[in-house]
């Protein structure tokens, strides 16, 4: 289903449908040296219906004159006898001297201006070089941002063919979606389409230092997805061989010179994951080339990207992708420097690049289906607990999320081969064209002969199972994170595939697939004697409840050697069991059990599992003292051994689960306050500070690292990661300190950091130093009130971009009270919070979960620690 908004609103903010556009011919005139840029755009349309109006969105420019031609040979010409701006709604009306009649085509022609400033949307300037004496211009037009650059009919749906021309200085390199037809050094022989850029060529005194460059048309696509770019970039260049066509295309990434050694393993991946992409889904990659640019400024991550997240796309989103033949993202989505990285650093790199369909064959040993989990699935499943979740067709990043996992379900239900079979169905029929989530349900029917309901209303089911003689009882609810649900938000009853796993009298696993639950309770028979598990693999996006004895017994058969739950079982059995303790639906001291059971678990993702899970519940309680020591030092009782285990050194033949569960332990034990594990980090950060060598700080050790020198450190330490943040040798390096800057226990250190992020930092880096304040709980509530207080200015700072959504969550995300919520409501009661309402929704949906969970749970929870720690005496 699509998102239900009244018409009358739709009306508001969507386009009028009269006349609709189907081919734009873009000529941008950069001046980076006055940080300038100016063009025209014509733009064919047809008209839909009798219209004495055009109407088409425009944003911080400059309009200049305007004309509309008509007529079959489009001969007759048209005065655009009036014009009025909407700034609020961004778009600009023009009335006709004489109206257009449905059926016909006309071209408007706009001329405009604008700046190139650095804010990150439409088309600006950014700056790169060793320091920053580099500059360089580049398009982010995600989600409704091409309208800051040129006049054009800026919604997802409008989709049509670009032909751009870019017209800058000669020892600049231009790029664009397509490949370039035509580039040529002006002469005053040039014959140049455009008259006015003739007319400006000639009267300027250095006019054979300006080039021109044409670039082919692009197939049909939206305006986000139009991409132009002009600077002193160089390439890394590679290609590939299509598996379907034979077709050899060339790939390139492009970055300034100081950077442009660290993007080879992102040049490598696209290489190696673009053949993929043709087998798996059975379409070849359609356009001539592909090409990556890599910005110092950036506030997506990476061209429809996020907050950094990239993963396995929705169909509908690759598609687009497919289309893009210029992706543009930001240092930290590309560039890898092997010897500062660490490898979940190098991870985020190849998602970016790839998405998960791709480098699971890549790199098999990163087990990326069950990695799904901890990274995609619960985050997911997070979002829609929350009452201000949405249906899954909203066109948003955290919709896409959940769509994910959507399919993920889907996919175990029909078998993967006959999944992907209705993808490239799906794909093949709606190329280049618009969908909703219904076209890809029937591509999977027309591949499997099964019929699936699209309608997955919102949010997702808890399967509440009761044992009873010969089988268990199972019943589904809607889910919460503030607990059960009132009727009238439990109506939803979902098709579920249970995926039963079941062990017969042999010992042997059997999979039941083929049993749905589709009404509100059903009985299963079933020997309740032997091991059994509901959502095997953890491919069902619902939680399961089973009664404290049964979960126990789980986390024994699952710590038992020859274990028939696989890797994702054994994940979604602590996740489930932490996100039911969370919303109320079982206790707290039940998932503790559960985690103690699995002590001598080897698997680096369950251990991650584990970690995220006890890092949650301090991170709630983090105003009890009492309750975080006992809960630190169930920690270390994990924790440690591993660390005893394994070391503080990494070898290259170390296994990969090693170094995951290496990195991940010693950040657990210095979390935790472990003294040993603190003075090891802080002696190899003291050698670093003494010496400049920062050898003895391993890649993957260097977050943990930096974190703690600053937390026990003072006013030197502080310094010096400060410096490292300004100019790093690596982006993994620089993202680790900006991130530390914001750990000292000290409130000046703090208020320095935020003044830093006010005065210094980049837009697109602020979230990062940010997190490192939310995330230390000696400055957790001084960031809430610190961005209460500087409001203003961080709205205009980051007018029209994400920038609000991410603040919002981060400075009140991590606050557990009830006093927190109504203060924070209080405060954005008279905002206008229209950009960043669902942010703002869900943030406040988290504090009053967490809030509940420490009132409902802080005794139970005492207990539990009180009892476990008299025991061990």
């Amino acid at each position: 289903m699509s998102a239900s908004t009244p018409a009358s609103a739709q009306q508001d903010y969507r386009l009028p449908t009269d006349v609709k556009p189907t081919h734009y011919d873009l000529t941008v005139w950069t001046d980076l040296e006055n940080s300038k840029f100016e063009g025209i755009v014509h733009i064919d349309v047809t008209v839909n219906k009798d219209t004495s109006t055009v109407v088409l969105n425009t944003a911080n420019l400059d309009l200049g004159e305007a004309s509309l031609k008509t007529g079959g040979a489009l001969e007759t010409v048209l005065d655009v006898s009036k014009r009025e701006l909407d700034t609020e709604n961004e778009r600009v009306l023009y009335s006709l001297a004489k109206p257009l009649s449905a059926g016909a085509s006309a071209r408007l022609s706009v001329a405009f201006k604008g700046e190139l400033t650095g804010d990150m949307l439409g088309y600006y300037r950014s700056t790169g070089g060793k320091d920053g004496e580099l500059r360089y211009t580049l398009t982010q037009f995600e989600p409704t941002a091409a309208r800051r650059a040129f006049p054009c009919w800026d919604e997802p749906l409008l989709k049509a063919t670009f032909a751009v021309t870019l017209v800058s200085r000669v020892n600049s390199v231009n790029l664009s979606n397509m490949p370039a037809i035509s580039e040529e050094v002006y002469k005053p022989d040039t014959a140049i389409a455009e008259p006015w850029i003739a007319q400006k060529l000639s009267t300027l005194p250095d006019a054979g230092q300006w080039k021109i460059t044409q670039f082919e048309a692009t197939p049909p696509v939206s305006t986000y997805l139009v991409a132009y770019a002009n600077g002193p970039f160089e390439y890394l260049e590679s290609s590939y061989k299509s598996p379907l066509s034979g077709k050899v295309r060339p790939l390139r990434i492009y970055a300034t010179a100081d950077v442009i050694g660290q993007a080879q393993f992102a040049l490598d991946i696209k290489r190696l994951v673009l053949p993929l992409y043709e087998e798996v889904f059975d379409i070849e990659y359609p356009l001539p080339k592909l090409d990556t640019l890599v910005a110092s400024d950036f506030d997506s991550g990476v061209c429809h990207g996020e907050l950094g997240r990239e993963t396995l796309r929705t169909p509908r989103a690759y598609t687009d992708e497919w289309a893009q033949g210029l992706i543009t993202g930001r240092t930290q989505a590309f560039l890898l420097d092997p010897a500062s990285s660490s490898i979940k650093y190098k991870q985020n790199v190849a998602a970016t690049q790839s998405h998960e369909v791709a480098h699971m064959w890549v790199f098999p040993e990163w087990k990326l289906d069950a990695e799904f989990l901890p990274s995609h699935f619960y985050r997911a499943r997070a979002l829609d607990a929350k009452l201000s979740s949405h249906p899954i067709e909203v066109d948003c990043p955290d919709a896409n999320m959940i769509n994910q996992a959507m399919l993920r379900m889907l996919a175990s239900y029909v078998g993967e081969d006959r999944f992907l079979k209705g993808v490239s169905i799906y794909l093949k029929k709606h190329m280049y064209k618009n969908s909703v989530t219904r076209d890809l349900w029937e591509g999977i029917q027309a591949a499997t002969g099964l019929w699936f309901d699209h309608a997955w209303i919102m949010g997702y089911p808890v399967l509440t199972v009761t044992e009873k003689e010969g089988g268990i009882h199972v019943r589904q609810d809607r889910f919460l994170e503030t607990g059960p649900a009132d009727p009238k938000d439990n109506e939803t009853i979902w098709t579920l595939p249970l995926n039963l796993l079941v062990v017969d009298n042999e010992g042997k696993s059997l999979l039941n697939k083929a049993t749905l639950l589709d009404e509100r309770e059903k009985f299963i028979p079933l020997d309740t004697s032997k091991p059994y598990k509901l959502n095997a693999d953890t491919t069902g996006f619902y939680a399961v409840q089973y009664s404290p004895d049964r979960l126990t017994k789980l986390g024994q058969q699952a710590a038992a050697p020859n274990s028939p739950f696989t890797l994702s079982d054994r994940i979604g059995i602590v996740c489930d069991s932490l996100a039911l303790a969370r919303a109320g639906y079982a206790t707290v001291s039940s998932a503790l059990e559960l985690i103690s059971v699995l002590h001598s678990e080897k698997e680096y993702l369950v251990w991650d599992a584990i970690a995220t899970n006890l890092s949650t519940i301090v991170s709630t309680w983090w105003e009890n003292p009492a309750v975080v020591e006992r809960l630190n030092v169930f920690r270390r009782e994990l924790f440690v051994p591993i660390v005893k285990r394994l070391g503080f050194e990494y070898k290259d033949s170390d296994p990969y689960d090693d170094v995951q569960l290496r990195t991940t332990a010693i950040s657990q034990c210095a979390e935790a306050g472990d003294p040993w594990v603190l003075g090891e980090l802080k002696s190899r950060f003291d050698h670093f500070l003494k010496t400049g060598d920062d050898s003895k700080i391993p890649s993957d050790l260097t977050s943990v690292t930096f974190r703690t020198a600053v937390q026990e450190g003072g006013q030197q330490e502080w310094e010096a990661v400060k410096r490292i943040a300004i100019k790093a040798k690596s982006p993994s390096q620089g993202l680790s300190a900006m991130q530390a800057m914001g750990a000292s226990k000290d409130l000046k250190l703090a208020e320095a950091t935020f003044q830093f992020i006010m005065t210094e930092a980049r837009d697109q880096d602020t979230f990062y130093y940010a997190g490192g304040l939310m995330r230390n709980p000696a400055t957790r509530r001084f960031l809430a009130t610190k961005f209460k207080e500087n409001f203003p200015a961080f709205e205009k700072r980051y007018a029209g971009n994400f920038g609000l959504i991410r603040w919002t969550e981060t400075s009140f995300g991590g606050l557990s009270s009830d006093k927190d919520y109504e203060e924070t409501a209080a405060f954005f009661k008279d905002k206008d919070t229209s950009k960043f309402d669902m942010a703002l929704k869900q943030t406040l949906d988290t504090i009053r979960s967490r809030a509940a969970w420490v009132k409902r749970s802080t005794a139970e929870l005492s207990q539990w620690l009180e009892h476990r720690g008299s025991a061990k005496l």
